[in-house]
Formats: structure tokens, C-alpha cells, sequence
């Protein structure tokens, strides 16, 4: 996810699409945009005409068969949830809840640390791979060590620029969980709560990722609310203001520390959500990360992996884009189709070639639905699921290995995942370096026995 952020001009199919998906009538606006793009590729910036454009773009009128109905105020949210919202259940107690959510620290981990090195690719190519280093359906982490035949087949490299490390990420050339936006905002809510406490707002977030984080550690839709904040357009605001990127998975990655610190709770793990989504994101962005914050949370206390989810579409609109793509998920498996058919009728709305399909929250909180209900509570096979579908692979994995963590607990999950981590963990987040993974998870229920109180 790691781009220099984009001028304008090169940004305008984005908007274009964006203000679309949004319900705005924008296909006279489509010969133009095409054109600044065509001639920003060709060398020359046309920045003013780029920002006239889309502020036309954005204020298009909203298509008379547009049905849904996604509010920004929480209030507003929470009157549009489904009637089926689950109520807060009671968490576990000290010794149990550091299990949990030390899985959830370690599941996030092995996920990601899965997924990183093909991110980017597609799923041709991901799936190509495990099969010809006998890795499919995947079930151990993906290695550079292969036959030059097979490197040369799939443009297997090891050196690039990876936060800095010099090296691609496969398993045989780390040692810890290395740097990732996945992990290293996991890590920003820690200090941020424990700087600002359970009271957080939007605003101490953004002071948060302005003390705490690197410009260039963060990423599309984070890195424009920076330049935002940067410049005193403060929360909500900060998260649409020329901001392409407002639905993309960006704070969807963001979401799991609201849930490990709220177990049980969905409500309160989604408000946490919304209360951070908000500097960065708009409409579904923001839901997703509600949607996965409020599933943490349940998973605390339950291991049904269909009520995990509802539980996580129960903090939502149910009018949402996002609801409507998760509901159909969940009819799908109750189809009985197998996981690949599943994948392939994902396919046949989201194109990985298109950077905002490829980005977008939605189409991969769609592949961690997927990724869970066929995984079925198998920490592998859920894990291996979100990797093999493309698109985000270390966003996702991350997400729906943090969930299964959360279920299993650390004492439960396979060691074949959690010991190349060795306990430690890479953070490019101000005075945290490399870390051990307990201690985090000591730290975080903390925070979690406070909020039950």
C-alpha cells in the first residue's frame, strides 16, 4: 500500500470512481478526467484544471435509483443498525484475557507476515506459486528459496524497499515480525490510548499520528489525512478533503486494537472505530473498520464464526454497501460452494487490475468473510484463504488471523505460525522499535480490564 501520495492529476479516475460507487451521476465528467490523466502519464501536470474537475465530480447529483443510506454521525449510525445488535457480554478474566488477546497479537502477526511478501501480486500469480512449491492449498509461510526455475517464473526477488529493511519479507529472511502499516497502527492505539485513555477522541488521534508516525509509514487515504492535519484541516474533515482514498481498506487495518481492548463489548469496540476512522475515511472506510473492530470484540467471546460476523454487521447501517456485499458472503455459504467459487463470483465485480477495486474496503472486507466462513475457526486454512485471494494479502490476513487468534488464544494456536516470530515484533512507531509480542499483549489488557470496570 506504500505510494508517494498523488497529485490531483493523477488521482481524477480515482474520484471518478469513487464518486460513483458514492451514488453521484458522474458519467459526462469520464472524457475529461481521462484526459487529465492521459496527459498527466505523459509528463505535464494540470493541477488547477484537475481540482476543478473534481470539485464537480463531488458535487454531482446523487442518482434517483441510489438506495442506500450511510450516515457519518454515530448517532445517525446506530439508528440505522439492524435489529439483531448484540448486547455487551461479559469479558474474560486476566489470566484468560491476556490468552486472547495475545493469539490476537500473534494472529495478526503470522497473517500479515504471510501475505507481505505477494502483496501486490495477483492471484494467478499468488496461486501459480504455491502450487509449484507444493504450497496449495497454502500451509506454511512463502520462501525465496526455490529453484531458479521456478524464481524466474514468478519474478521471486529478494531485495527491495520494505520500510526501509532492504529485504522482500519472505520467511527465510527475517528473523521477527518486520515493519508493516499492518501492524504498526496495532501498535499507534496502544500508546494512544494509553497517552489519551478510553475517552479518545478524533483529535488526539490525529495528535497521535503526527507525534508518533513517519509520514512515509502510512499509506493512501492516511497519508492525504496527514498532509491534512498537517495543514490544519482537522477531523472529520481530514478524511475527505481531496481524498480519493476515503473507501479504501486503510482504516479497516486499523481496527483490531479497539476490539482487543473491548472484548466482548461490540458497541463500544465500534464507537472506538468510528471515533478513529473518521480522520481518515468516510461512509463504508469508516464501517469497515467498525465491522472489524466490532467482530474482535466478539470473538473474545465466541468462536462461531457466522455469529462473529453478524456481530460485526450489527454496529453497522444496514443499508450499507458494505452490509449488502457481507450479506451476500454469507448467502453464498449457505450455498454450500466451495471457497474458489466464492472467490471467483467476487471476481466478477472487483477487478485487481483496477487500483481502487484492488484497494477498496470493501471488496476485501469481503475476502475476510470469505476467509472465515470457509475457514471454519482453522487458523491456517483461513489465513491461507485471504492470501489466495488476491488483492490486499497482508491487510487481510492480518485481520482474519487476528480474529481466529482472538478465538483460539495463543496457548491454542500453531506453532508452525507463531514461532518464526519469535516473540518480536518491528514497529516504526516513535520509541517502540523491536518489541516483544507479549508485552504488547501485556499492555493491551490493561487497557481491556480498565474498559470492563
Amino acid at each position: 500500500m506504500n505510494t508517494i501520495w498523488r497529485t490531483l492529476s493523477e488521482t481524477v479516475l480515482i474520484e471518478l470512481d469513487q464518486s460513483a460507487d458514492e451514488g453521484r451521476e458522474v458519467r459526462a465528467f469520464a472524457d475529461e478526467a481521462r484526459q487529465i490523466f492521459d496527459t498527466y502519464t505523459a509528463g505535464q501536470l494540470r493541477e488547477e484544471e484537475a481540482k476543478r474537475l473534481i470539485d464537480k465530480i463531488r458535487s454531482a447529483p446523487i442518482r434517483a435509483d441510489y438506495s442506500y443510506s450511510e450516515p457519518a454521525g454515530l448517532d445517525d449510525i446506530k439508528r440505522q443498525r439492524p435489529a439483531y445488535h448484540f448486547a455487551a457480554a461479559a469479558g474474560a478474566g486476566s489470566s484468560a484475557c491476556y490468552d486472547k488477546v495475545y493469539g490476537a497479537w500473534l494472529g495478526r502477526c503470522a497473517g500479515c507476515l504471510l501475505g507481505q511478501p505477494v502483496e501486490g501480486w495477483r492471484r494467478e500469480r499468488i496461486i501459480g506459486m504455491a502450487k509449484d512449491t507444493s504450497n496449495y492449498p497454502i500451509n506454511r509461510y512463502f520462501s525465496s528459496d526455490a529453484e531458479e526455475g521456478i524464481r524466474a517464473r514468478y519474478n521471486i526477488q529478494d531485495k527491495g524497499h520494505v520500510y526501509g529493511s532492504g529485504k522482500i519479507n519472505w520467511i527465510n529472511n527475517v528473523s521477527f515480525m518486520p515493519e508493516d502499516d499492518d501492524t504498526n497502527y496495532t501498535i499507534l492505539y496502544l500508546r494512544t490510548l494509553e497517552d489519551f485513555g478510553l475517552g479518545f477522541s478524533s483529535d488526539d488521534v490525529a495528535t497521535s499520528w503526527l507525534q508518533n508516525v513517519p509520514i512515509f509509514h502510512v499509506c493512501t487515504a492516511e497519508r492525504v489525512a496527514y498532509r491534512n492535519l498537517v495543514n490544519l484541516i482537522a477531523p472529520p474533515l481530514s478524511g475527505s478533503w481531496y481524498n480519493p482514498y476515503r473507501e479504501w481498506v486503510g482504516a479497516q487495518i486499523r481496527a483490531d486494537f479497539f476490539g482487543y481492548v473491548n472484548p466482548g463489548n461490540t458497541e463500544q469496540a465500534a464507537e472506538f472505530a468510528w471515533r478513529d476512522g473518521r480522520v481518515s475515511h468516510v461512509k463504508n472506510g469508516i464501517y469497515g473498520e467498525m465491522f472489524c473492530a466490532a467482530m474482535l470484540a466478539r470473538a473474545a467471546v465466541s468462536s462461531d464464526v457466522d455469529e462473529i460476523i453478524r456481530a460485526g454487521l450489527g454496529e453497522l447501517p444496514q443499508k450499507s454497501r458494505l452490509t449488502e456485499s457481507i450479506e451476500a458472503v454469507r448467502k453464498w455459504r449457505a450455498e454450500n460452494i466451495s471457497w474458489e467459487a466464492a472467490l471467483n463470483r467476487l471476481y466478477e465485480n472487483w477487478d485487481e487490475k483496477n487500483s481502487h477495486h484492488w484497494c477498496h474496503v470493501i471488496s476485501n472486507a469481503m475476502i475476510c468473510a470469505i476467509a472465515l466462513l470457509w475457514g471454519g475457526g482453522d487458523f491456517e486454512k483461513t489465513i491461507g484463504i485471504a492470501v489466495a485471494a488476491g488483492f490486499d494479502t497482508d491487510c487481510n490476513a492480518a485481520t482474519t488471523g487476528s480474529i481466529i487468534g482472538m478465538t483460539l488464544g495463543a496457548d491454542k494456536m500453531p506453532e508452525k505460525w507463531t514461532k518464526p516470530l519469535n516473540n518480536k515484533i518491528k514497529s516504526g512507531i516513535d520509541g517502540f522499535g523491536v518489541t516483544e509480542i507479549s508485552e504488547l499483549a501485556e499492555r493491551t489488557v490493561k487497557l481491556a480490564l480498565y474498559s470492563q470496570v
